[in-house]
This record gives C-alpha cells, sequence and structure tokens, in this order.
C-alpha cells in the first residue's frame, strides 16, 4: 500500500505472469497493474476491487489500509473482470458494507456473481454524492467509457478523479517504463478505448468544470502533476486528431517482395525528413501498428494479393482500424500480385467506407521483383504522401 494523499490510500495489485491483457495486448515485457484505493474520512470506502488471481493479496492490502476500520462501503466504478472479479469475497468478508454502483453494474452481478447484493445496494448516477465526513464523492456518468456501466467519481476535499479505465496504460507499477507514459498509454487507449472517442468526449467536458489535482485510474500511475498534457493527449486521441506529423507503414508480405517496396518507401520518405514507422503485420505487435496508424496523420497499407483479397493480416488490421473509427487521414496503397494483383482495389474500397479517409492516386504494383519501374512507382508515391 501507499499513500496517494490525505485521506486517500493505493491498495493494488501488480501482475507480472500475465502474457496478453485481454487476451491480445501483449504485456510480457512490463507486466499490469490492477488498481484500487481506499478513502476514508469518517467513514471508508474502497475504490474498485482487481483481478481475480489476486484476491488474497488486495483483501490484506485493503486490511492494512484500513489499519483497524470496518469500510462502509465499495465503489465500483466498472464491471470489467479485472475490477471487480473479487466484489463477492470483498462483501463476504464486510457483511457491513454497501456496494456502490450504477443500475447497469448491479444487472452485470447478477450475471457474474448471480446476485446483485439486495438490501446492501447503493445505485448511483450522474450528480449522485456519497458523503464520507471530509470526503464527498460526486459521480460522473461515464456510459461507453469503454463499457456501458461506467462511472467516474471526484472527491472535491482532494481534488482527485477517479478516472476508472480512462488515463490507463499498460505495465506494472514496480516497473519504470523507460518510455514514460504516453507510448503505452496511447497503444492502450486505441486498443482498449479508442471506438468511444465520442463518449471520451463528453466526459471530459464534463472534467473541464472540476478542479483536478489527480487522476486515480484503474491502471497505470497516478497522474498528479503536468495534467495539462494528459488531458491534452485524450482531447486530441479522443478527438481522432493526428498527434504528430508522421508517416506507419504496415505491410503484409509472403516472399519479401512487399516488404522490400515497403522499406523503399520508408527509405525514400525518410530522405525527405519525414518521421516514419513501419510494421511487418505477421510479426509485429499488431496494437503498437494501430497506435501508430492514429498517433500519424499518413498512413501506408502494403498487402500481397491472396486468393483474390488481401493478406489476412491486413484484413485484420483494415478491419481493426474500421472497428475503432480510422478517419481523418491520407493513405497511400501499395499492391504485389504475380499475374492479377487485387489487393490495391480491396482496401481502397474499405478505406472508402471511413470517414474522411483521403486515399493518394498514385499505387505501387510489384508485380514480381521490385525493379526500376517499380521503383519510379514508389517515388510518385512519396512525393504525394509529403505534398
Amino acid at each position: 500500500t501507499s499513500k496517494v494523499t490525505d485521506g486517500i490510500t493505493y491498495v493494488g495489485v501488480n501482475d507480472h505472469e500475465i502474457d496478453l491483457f485481454e487476451g491480445q495486448y501483449d504485456v510480457r515485457q512490463n507486466g499490469m497493474s490492477y488498481n484500487s484505493y481506499v478513502i476514508c474520512g469518517e467513514k471508508c470506502a474502497v475504490m474498485d476491487t482487481v483481478d481475480a488471481h489476486f484476491a488474497d493479496e488486495w483483501l490484506a492490502n485493503v486490511e492494512e489500509a484500513l489499519a483497524g476500520r470496518t469500510p462502509d462501503y465499495l465503489v465500483v466504478h466498472h464491471m470489467e473482470p479485472d475490477h471487480s472479479a473479487n466484489i463477492a469475497a470483498f462483501m463476504e468478508r464486510y457483511p457491513e458494507a454497501q456496494v456502490v454502483a450504477s443500475a447497469p453494474a448491479f444487472k452485470m452481478m447478477v450475471a457474474y456473481f448471480g446476485t446483485d447484493f439486495a438490501g446492501r445496494k447503493v445505485v448511483a448516477k450522474e450528480g449522485f454524492k456519497l458523503d464520507l465526513g471530509g470526503h464527498e464523492l460526486a459521480f460522473i456518468g461515464a456510459a461507453n467509457v469503454h463499457w456501458p456501466e461506467v462511472l467516474f467519481s471526484y472527491d472535491a476535499a482532494t481534488g482527485t478523479l477517479f478516472s476508472a479505465d480512462g488515463f490507463g496504460k499498460f505495465g506494472a507499477l514496480d516497473v519504470e517504463d523507460p518510455e514514460g507514459w504516453a507510448c503505452e498509454a496511447r497503444r492502450y487507449y486505441f486498443g482498449i478505448v479508442g471506438k468511444f472517442g465520442r463518449n471520451v468526449q463528453a466526459v471530459l467536458k464534463k472534467a473541464a468544470a472540476l478542479d483536478i489535482k489527480r487522476i486515480c485510474p484503474l491502471h497505470g500511475p497516478v497522474l498528479s502533476e503536468d495534467l495539462g498534457y494528459y488531458l491534452g493527449l485524450y482531447n486530441t486521441w479522443s478527438s481522432y486528431e493526428p498527434e504528430d506529423a508522421g508517416v506507419t507503414i504496415a505491410y503484409a508480405s509472403v516472399y519479401g517482395n512487399t516488404r522490400q517496396a515497403a522499406l523503399e518507401l520508408a527509405a525514400e520518405l525518410e530522405e525527405a525528413g519525414q518521421k516514419v514507422s513501419v510494421f511487418d503485420l505477421a510479426r509485429d505487435d499488431m496494437a503498437e501498428a494501430v497506435e501508430d496508424a492514429f498517433r500519424y496523420d499518413r498512413l501506408v497499407l502494403a498487402s500481397v494479393t491472396y486468393a483474390g483479397d488481401v493478406f489476412p493480416f491486413m484484413s485484420t488490421f483494415l478491419h481493426t482500424l474500421a472497428e475503432h473509427n480510422y478517419q481523418g487521414r491520407k493513405v497511400g496503397l501499395i499492391e504485389a500480385g504475380s499475374w492479377a494483383p487485387t489487393a490495391a482495389k480491396v482496401m481502397r474500397a474499405q478505406l472508402e467506407e471511413m470517414a474522411d479517409v483521403t486515399v493518394v492516386d498514385a499505387v505501387v504494383t510489384v508485380r514480381g521483383a521490385v525493379d526500376d519501374a517499380t521503383r519510379g512507382q514508389i517515388a510518385v508515391l512519396a512525393k504525394e504522401l509529403c505534398a
């Protein structure tokens, strides 16, 4: 446990056994944190639980933070199992405690635990206030950030915003992230929250009226300095605006010719002074490729033609971009095919279904090996991308 500020203690846990968060996001290098907090005035509230694997460690942390007191409330901001798995265990451990959550959250509790803790439940919604004596939690509706039952809460006494999965990042808290906060927070945002930009924007507008001194998310560090930086990034991300000028190149290659075309384009763009990131969709972390596709203002898709379509990894990447509301970018295309290259046509059709995506006219077609004719097309594409 550790002190966050007067009356608030961190009681979360670090997970270094997990390989894939939500079954898909690679966190083997730095692990994951599941955050929980205890806030005490005249009464005490425990803010969320943790993943099922850490029940004993978490309950011990809670007991230590309470220092002999009995909790009055368990506040459930979000019902995803990595935060809600120990609700029943907590309610059994502390039979006098009440659980505070949104109406949809209580319906989910029935599905997960077979009960909504009737007689012990307090239904919260936008504007509801929970007086702890010296601390008062004001609840903020945050539906579909990123589940429909989500609530934020704000303690005016300390200026603390409890933000559920908002402002979260990958990585355990006992590991110093050499890349800082933004990189893994960005991958987390676009992978998990990114589809719901409109809902994030709505919550940010509510947050703008609050005097926030710190943000306590359910993953990642407590944010207490330079909050304008974090809020600014969230505003950029949730409005789907590019964060930086640059080009992401994502390729799917079988025998290396598509890859070569992609790398030669990358070299040409870098020579022209452009920031470039390149991903092999079959081998690199696709979540990183999605992250950079949203981070930068331009994207190049390079795919071999496969069974009259695009290569499966490219198909997955395109689907993921569309699912996460990819928009407002300039996109270039590279295709390959020994006898009937159609990948560019397929990719263009899918891109045209996305909002405000401009597909440049120049297309690079690799009909075998990369030759002088191909390099001429690469030069034209590079020029259009830099225009």
